[in-house]
């Protein structure tokens, strides 16, 4: 088998035939199978598979596992020589499947690889990070990147039609080489979700595989439409994820002075969040929403 398609859905049941029927409208031309992973739904998303997509192989999970855990046992059951992680409030557009299987056949240092991931208006989506740090993490939750672009990257300005060296790809489209994930190993299931993809980037890099984007290849991203449906425990897991990937790589101090930057950051915005009452727009109730989540964060940080 060349490519095995994973693809780990919760609740995502029109989104997920949507990505489906995008697969096997424009199927790569090597041998492949979809794995679907379906983290306990309550939503027909098993029966829908089961009954538009009988050529899926569907692995029906009775718990949520988490976006790391599932994928992990897609993985184990898969046979391609390639892995394309793939969410499912994605949609393939043509000839994506090829071009990145191609690269990666004529790139025999890269490990890993990602499309050029557009918003439905068909806009560019940050799909592509660099190596996060204690500093870098500090610049972006401050908002330095408006004075320069150091704790992102600034794709708005890169050519779309030149392939791109990268320290993190977005897991949304992931190709991986199987040679290179058997080398570092999977997933790793401490991330319940977010970070993983970022963790498993940098166990590539440190194993001096490149990883790259392929703007060649593109798909539309809906985006966090699994997540928003428990948004708040997602803020939670975000921070969670990310902490655990600072203590993993950079040490126990870092950590300590990662949750230090989280406790001024949110600090800082709770003491502004009185100002969203003066706004008259459905801006007010984002801010005052977000301020509530930072102060369940302060709360948490101790134990964290």
């Amino acid at each position: 088998m060349d490519l095995s398609i994973i693809i780990v859905s919760w609740n995502t049941v029109d989104l997920l035939a949507q990505c489906l029927t995008s697969i096997y409208t424009y199927p790569p031309n090597c041998t492949f199978e979809v794995l679907v992973v379906d983290n306990a739904s309550n939503d027909k998303s098993v029966q829908m598979v089961r009954e538009q997509f009988p050529q899926v192989e569907l692995i029906e999970n009775k718990t949520n596992l988490g976006f790391a855990g599932a994928n992990n046992q897609a993985i184990r059951r898969s046979t391609g020589r390639y892995v394309l992680l793939l969410n499912p409030d994605t949609e393939v557009k043509s000839q994506a499947f090829d071009t990145l299987v191609d690269f990666m056949g004529t790139h025999s240092q890269v490990g890993a690889a990602g499309a050029r991931t557009l918003n439905p208006d068909g806009t560019l989506q940050t799909s592509c990070y660099p190596a996060p740090t204690l500093f870098r993490e500090f610049w972006r939750l401050f908002h330095l990147d408006v004075f320069w672009a150091y704790g992102s990257y600034n794709m708005a300005h890169w050519n779309p039609d030149q392939s791109r060296e990268v320290d993190v790809l977005l897991g949304a489209c992931l190709l991986l080489r199987r040679v290179a994930l058997d080398g570092v190993g999977l997933l790793d299931e401490n991330y319940f979700i977010y970070s993983e993809e970022v963790d498993l980037c940098y166990r590539l890099q440190q194993a001096n595989w490149h990883l790259y984007w392929v703007p060649q290849a593109r798909i539309v991203h809906y985006g966090g439409q699994s997540t928003q449906q428990v948004a708040a425990e997602m803020f939670m897991r975000l921070y969670q994820g990310k902490l655990f990937f600072i203590r993993k790589h950079y040490g126990w101090l870092a950590g300590q002075l990662y949750k230090l930057i989280l406790l001024i950051i949110a600090l800082a915005r709770l003491l502004i969040s009185p100002l969203a009452w003066l706004e008259r727009s459905p801006r007010r109730q984002r801010h005052l929403t977000l301020a509530s989540r930072y102060w369940k964060l302060v709360r948490a940080l101790p134990g964290m």
